[in-house]
This record gives C-alpha cells, structure tokens and sequence, in this order.
C-alpha cells in the first residue's frame, strides 16, 4: 500500500473555497464515521474499536489541529453510549499526531513505510489503552481479551498481565490495519485538488511550500528567543498553572465535600443500625457468651443479616458493629467483620482506645455523638455513633458505624488518574489551539514578510530584484483580519512607495551621471583640442585605469579601497588628469623638441593647476566624493613611489590609489603614442620601461596587474590605434 500526496503548489488557494477548503466539513464527516462505527461495534459486542478512522482520515488530509479536534470530539460523543471513552481520548489525540506527522513527511517525499506507521499507532494503542483499563476497569475492556490472556497462561504459563497486553496489542494491530484501509480508502476517493485546498484549509495567505516552512521551524529552533518559543512556553505555563491552581482547590473542595458525604452516610447506617435491632434483647445477647457464627437465637440472626446489608448498601461503610460502652471498655453485641466473628465472641470486651476519652461522659450518659475522626492500628476512620435506648428510655448500647480514610483515598486516586486523562486531552487541544492560531495568524506572516523585506534590502542596487520582491510581498495576501493584516497591508504600502522612490532616485542619479560624464568629456576634449597629437589620449587613459583597478580588485590587492563606488569614480573622472594643462601655453604645450629647464617648470605647474581647478569644482558643486578621486589624480598623478615625483614629492602609499593607477596608465599611454617631440616605442619596450620603474617610480602592484592583463591592454591599443 502506498499513499499518495500531490506535491503542494504555490498557487493561492483560498480557505474561503467553502466547497473544498473548509476543515469543518471534514472534521464532522470523520467524527460521524468514527461515532457511528464505534457505535456498531458497540451494540454488536464486538473485540475492535473503529473509532480512529475519521481521525486517520482528517489528519492525513487537514493536517494536526482538525485531526485533533476530530479525536477529541469523537472521545465526547462516544460518551452517549460508552462512558469511558473521555478516558480514552489521549490515544486517539496521539494516533491524529502521527498520522499529521507520517503525512507531513510523505508530501516532503520522505520514504516512511505505511507498516512502520501502523506498529507504531498499534503499539500505542495497545499499550496504553490496556493501562487504562487496568486503571478505569480494573480488568480489560473485552472479555475475549481476558479469555486469550487466561489460555495462554494454561498453554503457556505466560504471566496473566503480560498476556493481556499482548493479545490486547494485536487487537489493535487488527483494529488499525481495519481503520487505515478503510481511511485510506476515503482519501483515494477525494480529488487532488480538493486536497490540496483540505490541507492549506487553515492559511491566512498565499501558502508556503514545505521546504519554506521547514526552515522557518529550523530557524525558530535554533533562536531561543523566537515568537514562537515564547508563545509555546507561554501557553504551556499558563494553561499548567491555571488547570494546578483550578485542579487543586477543585480536588480540594471535592474531597471535603466527599468527605462530609461519608460523614453523613456513617451517621446514617448507625441510624439505621438503631431501627434493625431489638434494644429490649441487648442484655440478653450478651450474656450468650458465644460468637456471632454459632449464635442459633433467630432474632439476633435476622438482625445481624440486615446489619450487613445496611453496611454494603450504604456507601464507604466499613464496619457496622453495636456496641455496649462502659467505663471498663467496650462490650460487642453485633460485627460485621467476619474477623471479629469469628474470634471474639457476643458479650466480650474491647478495650477503649484514645478517641473515647473525649466523649466518655456523653457515652456513660447516653447522649448522641457527633461523627469524628480516628486512628486504629492500620487506617484513620470517620465513626458515626447513635444510641440505643430501650423501652423504658435506658441507653443499652450503640450503634457505630466506620467509614475507612483509605477507601477516600483510593477512590480520590482514581478520580484524579481520570480527571488528568480527561485534562490531558483537552489540555493538547488547547495547546495544539494555540500553536495553530499563533502558527497562522503571527509565526507564518511575519516570517514571510521579514524573508520578502530581507531579499528586498539586500536587492536595493537591482531595480529589478526591488520590483520582484515587491511583487512577491504583494502575493503574500495575507488576511489574518487584524492587526498583523494592518502591518502587512503598511509594509506593502511602504514597500511599494519606496520601490518607486527608488526608481525615481535611480533614475535621477543616471541622468545626472550622464551630465557628469558629458561635463567630463567636455573639459577633457578642451584640453586634448590643444593637443592635437594626443590621439585618443582620455579614452585610452579610462580604459588602461580600468583594466589596473579590475586586476587589483581580482587579486585582492587594496580590498577594503577599492569598492564599485570607488571603482566608478576613478574611471569616470580619469579623462581629467590633464585638466591642469589649460592653463600651459600653446607653445610650451605643443613643443615639439625637449623643453628647456624653465619650461619644463611651467609643464610641471599643471598638476598644481588641476588640483585648484577641480578643488573649486568641489566647492562650487555637490559631488565632493565624486570628484575628489579627480583632484588626487590632477594633482598626483605625477607623483613617484620612491618620493621623486613632483609637485609635493610624496612617497609610497601617500600617493593616492587613484594617482598611483594614473601615473602607470599615463606614461604607458605617452610611451606607446606618437607625440610632436618623440614617436611611438614598441610594445615590449614600453613594458620593459614600466618594469624598470616597479618600485621606484611605479607602485609594484599597479605595474604586476597591469602587466598580468596586457592582452586586454593590446585590445585597447588596437581600437584607439588609427586615432
């Protein structure tokens, strides 16, 4: 036998759907089959139970709660007609937990053999349901129970017990093997979809598939201060505390009242014990001087027989006795234990315990005694005492009657093992309530709201991640109907808007990034149109910046500088190295010999001037963290990492990142590009140049990734060749 669970969708599929979702119509088809078959059962005598099948059948298809629900009201119901059922309602409550529990892993396609299911339902059952009946009973509930035990205890020699739980557990081996096909059976008979819906019946949203409420559970138990850690250990204390505090003054109150109840019942059966016996005799009786068993006198037979019936008729009686009490102790007249019977005989004395010496003026005198207390040498008693009076109004003797403290507390001790079978299973149900009500309307929704808000801020580069995780927040429909909804509904707003807020920002930022770039370009084209052999002098310069600032980000070199803001910016602003040379001369600017010492002073104040134009820039302009990585390179870019460089003679890891990048990519630039005072070096000989400057006039670094990645620089070269 194999069962099969369609694998749950992601489509949401409402509770609202009265047709296929609503739980209620399942869980009252299940308890009216378990009833009515329990019933059947019953009238017909016969060894099985068949009460579990509508349990087995809703919690396979709804899930643990309406599983529960089924159990418990089944247990109620069956009530009418058997009234220990309510006992029993913790094993089917467990029999709907592992049944949610062995379905819950087939929809996760775990492989869980149906035999091992019905073993372990079985074994509960069995085990269980046979203790109870020890308890409850006294015996087991089917005689056919107790007749196999007896025969295997002739055949075998197998202990009584033991063999009552044994055939016990085969019972229910039979009745749930019977009560999985027969709830199996029901299932094959729903449509798929209507299962579908039966099993996401209790979603207040769209319903999560079952890896996603796997992790949410894992995560809740690894996070010891989780919702629902708390709520469950807040229902669990509360519901224990109030059923301690309820349960004690409850049990307190009834076994006062119980108590009283056999107060008065002591002192009924001696009242009684007064009208049954002749006190015109008592004298009489004991001068016998025989025992109760050999005393032939008819009239003291039939009283001592309606004694005995008096004391099994009325309640907790356990002795009825009529005694004579006198100063030298007390002298027996009628007993109902055998064993005084039998030992002592009528007329004999008992002498007086301790619990006379109160009331010994009120018995010589014969006035009647309140029921009281007292220890004999195995128990404590309640004793009633009524005094007999004979015709001429004498007290000849009196009637007693004992009620044993220990037959209170063996029928307390019963009531209490049924009041907490009875308590165990409402108090599942309430927790199994709670954990459903908080799983629903507070465990799931936030869960899902904080998984789609954590993907959204961890998206907020990519409008389009942004506009997915706001699409799938909206698709989350919760309609929990309070203040959860409120909050959901809020977010979405907020969501939304700030989805909005950011494609008006990004798109703002683009366009103002464009006009930065066209700026750029612009002041770059100013410079190079003065130059007119620089030869694509920018273009090439931002892509050489961009193969050294990739190479070192690869290789990790400068990890906590160089960032994709960082990144962005140096490339952008890397056509404004050279802005300082608008303020050179067209004739120094375009020499086209070697410059003498003077003019070579006037070249060098550009990197001075760059730095003033673009500081100015700063201050004029919002954009300081944009532009600034321009001014180090206007400024540095002819800085040495030996600290020869001009115009500040800075060294080393002084020299901004953004410099140190430019000043490779520039001479590189200038030694294979043909100028007015030189023409181009070769490839190799413009890298044996950079290679010579590693450490003294380069950053090594800058040099190694550069040189690491010249098959992108000769691409570069080829594209900008004929320019």
């Amino acid at each position: 036998m194999k069962f099969n669970y369609p694998r749950i969708r992601l489509s949401d599929i409402r509770t609202k759907n009265f047709n296929k979702g609503n739980s209620i119509i399942y869980i009252t088809v299940g308890v009216a089959i378990n009833v009515i078959l329990s019933y059947v059962v019953s009238v017909f005598h016969l060894p099985l139970y068949l009460d579990t099948i509508g349990t087995i059948a809703v919690s396979a298809l709804c899930g643990l709660y309406p599983g529960i629900i089924t159990a418990v009201t089944t247990n109620m119901l069956c009530m009418i007609f058997n009234p220990t059922a309510v006992y029993y309602m913790i094993i089917n409550i467990n029999i709907a937990q592992l049944t949610a529990l062995f379905g819950y892993k087939l929809r996760q396609k775990k492989k869980y053999k149906p035999v091992f299911y019905i073993c372990a339902i079985s074994l509960i059952s069995g085990l269980v349901g046979i203790l109870f009946q020890w308890v409850i009973l006294g015996e087991p509930q089917f005689v056919e129970v107790s007749d196999m035990a007896g025969y295997l205890n002739e055949q075998v020699g197998l202990n009584y017990v033991a063999g009552t739980v044994i055939v016990n557990v085969g019972v229910n081996f039979i009745d749930k093997i019977i009560s999985v096909l027969f709830a199996y059976s029901i299932l094959k008979l729903i449509p798929n979809d209507y299962k579908v819906a039966a099993f996401n019946c209790g979603w207040k949203q769209k319903p999560l598939p079952i890896p996603e409420r796997e992790k949410i559970k894992k995560r809740n138990l690894k996070n010891k201060k989780s919702l629902q850690r708390r709520v469950t250990s807040m229902l669990i204390l509360d519901s224990l505390a109030i059923a301690i505090i309820m349960g004690t003054t409850g049990l307190r109150l009834y076994y006062n009242n119980l108590k009283n109840e056999y107060r008065n019942n002591a002192a009924r059966a001696a009242k009684l014990a007064t009208q049954v016996v002749n006190p015109n005799s008592i004298d009489w009786y004991l001068n016998s001087k025989k025992s109760a068993g050999e005393y032939e006198n008819a009239e003291y037979k039939k009283s001592d027989a309606l004694l005995h019936s008096i004391a099994e008729t009325v309640p907790g009686i356990e002795y009825l006795y009529i005694y004579q009490i006198r100063k030298d102790g007390c002298y027996i007249v009628f007993h109902t234990n055998e064993a005084f019977r039998n030992e002592m005989y009528i007329g004999e004395s008992i002498p007086l315990d301790k619990s006379f010496e109160p009331y010994m003026d009120a018995f010589i005198k014969g006035e009647p005694i309140d029921s009281y207390e007292k220890e004999n040498a195995f128990d404590f008693m309640i004793t009633a005492y009524e005094p007999i009076f004979d015709a001429k109004g004498r007290c000849v003797g009196y009637a007693g009657a004992d009620v044993s403290e220990s037959y209170l507390s063996e029928y307390m001790r019963v009531f209490i093992l049924r009041v907490l079978l009875i308590f165990s299973g409402f108090f599942i149900l309430i927790i199994g309530y709670g954990l459903w009500m908080t799983g629903f309307y507070l465990i799931y929704p936030i869960n899902s709201m904080t998984t789609c808000l954590d993907g959204f801020m961890e998206k907020n580069d990519d409008q389009e991640k942004i506009d997915e995780n706001v699409k799938s927040l909206r698709e989350l429909d919760i309609r929990t109907g309070d203040d959860v909804e409120k909050l959901y509904k809020s977010i979405c707003h907020m969501a939304l808007a700030t989805a909005d807020q950011m494609r008006d920002i990004r798109y703002y930022a683009e366009a103002n990034a464009k006009m930065q770039n066209g700026l750029i370009i612009t002041m770059a084209d100013m410079v190079e149109n003065r130059d007119s052999e620089t030869g694509a002098h920018s273009q090439k310069i931002a892509a050489y910046v961009k193969i050294i600032l990739e190479g070192l980000k690869e290789k990790g070199y400068y990890a906590s500088k160089i960032t994709p803001k960082y990144m962005s910016d140096v490339i952008a602003s890397a056509p404004l190295h050279d802005i300082g040379k608008i303020n050179i001369p067209d004739a120094i600017l375009n020499k086209p010999g070697k410059l003498t010492p003077e003019e070579f002073e006037i070249m060098k104040t550009h990197a001075t001037s760059g730095k003033q134009i673009m500081e100015h820039a700063i201050s004029t302009v919002s954009g300081e963290n944009y532009l600034k990585e321009a001014r180090n390179m206007a400024a540095y870019h002819h800085e040495r990492w030996d600290g020869k460089g001009y115009p500040e003679g800075l060294h080393g890891e002084v020299i901004p990142l953004s410099a140190r990048i430019m000043a490779v990519a520039d001479v590189f630039d200038a030694l294979v590009s043909k100028r007015v005072y030189k023409p181009a070096f070769p490839l190799e000989k413009a890298i044996e140049i950079l290679e010579e400057g590693s450490g003294t006039q380069f950053d090594p670094k800058c040099v190694e990734v550069f040189l690491d990645s010249i098959e992108e620089v000769k691409v570069v070269l080829a594209q900008y060749q004929n320019m």
